[in-house]
């Protein structure tokens, strides 16, 4: 579907690899987990009719269900290469390249 390849060819292109598409845990579920190197991502798809900035928001709950979402991939596969955890969102629309937002939210917010 267009919620999952386009934003998963867009990372691949940028040099990630995918780890998990639509990852399920008991507190939450994460679009895309992602790694480069030493850098973990936890991607938020959001499918738009059409693109423009305030069609990303992330409510608290939302960004609290994904966080811990996330706590609970790290709990589940430890990685000592990991230095560093980002929060990225990635906006798509039909018949366009997805718009990526690095770091829409950090954990602590």
């Amino acid at each position: 579907s267009l919620h999952d390849a386009l934003p998963i060819s867009f990372l691949i292109a940028k040099g990630f690899r995918i780890l998990a598409r639509r990852w399920k845990s008991p507190v939450g579920e994460i679009d895309i987990v992602a790694r480069r190197r030493s850098l973990l991502l936890f991607v938020e798809v959001k499918a738009r009719e059409r693109l423009d900035d305030a069609a990303w928001s992330v409510t608290d709950r939302q960004r609290l269900r994904i966080v811990a979402a996330a706590e609970a991939w790290l709990a589940r596969y430890p990685d000592p290469r990991i230095r560093d955890i980002r929060f990225d969102a990635m906006l798509v629309a039909p018949g366009r390249i997805p718009r990526h937002i690095p770091s829409a939210f950090d954990a602590s917010s």
